[in-house]
């Protein structure tokens, strides 16, 4: 047993219905390791438990386990705005969310998210940033001033495999993207910020009041 077994023994077991779209994204998808799975998934919806969002926007949806691990924490009139520029996924993902109870929460936009953030009337409470390294940073602007003060974004992947710390090649956009992010975050005096070892690096942004 490693140590994330471990962890995972000692946490809520996973839903069923995302124990489904768990396995039917390593079926029938690619890169199923995109998912954002069980442990990650149980501190998703911890933390949008502790925050208690409104108003969520996630950016990549993929197969959409990570959007309806948030949705849980949603009250009645919330939710959450879930981003996917993979127009092939579309029928999976609306699949998956009509397999729990938290479809009419999540909204789904297919398309470019830069182009789809610009044009959503919201103020966010949570934003999930998990789609196009080479991104992170224009997503970042983005999303900034339609979140709330006091409100967080989660990055994830900022470790990217450890990759943060090892030479990096010219041709290797996203973790150089990843690294210069990371660095912005950094010296960013607009918000508080910490980054956790958790899965593949999850940064933790809060938006200063």
């Amino acid at each position: 047993m490693n140590l994330e077994d471990y962890i995972i023994l000692h946490s809520d077991k996973e839903p069923e219905y995302l124990a489904k779209v768990n396995r039917d994204t390593h079926i029938r998808l690619i890169n199923p390791r995109m998912c954002s799975g069980h442990l990650q998934g149980r501190v998703l919806s911890m933390f949008c438990h502790m925050i208690q969002p409104k108003r969520i926007l996630e950016i990549g949806t993929f197969t959409g386990y990570s959007a309806l691990c948030m949705a849980e924490a949603l009250t009645d009139e919330g939710i959450i705005h879930t981003i996917e520029i993979d127009d092939e996924l579309e029928e999976f993902i609306r699949q998956n969310f009509e397999g729990s109870e938290y479809n009419d929460k999540i909204k789904l936009h297919i398309g470019d998210a830069l182009s789809v953030i610009e044009l959503l009337d919201e103020t966010f409470d949570l934003v999930f940033i998990d789609a196009d390294k080479r991104e992170y940073q224009a997503y970042y602007e983005a999303v900034l001033p339609k979140l709330r003060a006091g409100g967080f974004i989660l990055a994830d992947n900022t470790l990217w495999d450890g990759k943060v710390l090892k030479p990096v090649h010219d041709n290797d956009k996203q973790t150089i993207e990843i690294m210069k992010f990371n660095d912005f975050i950094t010296s960013d005096s607009r918000v508080e910020k910490v980054m956790l070892p958790l899965r593949d690096g999850l940064t933790i942004i809060r938006k200063n009041d």
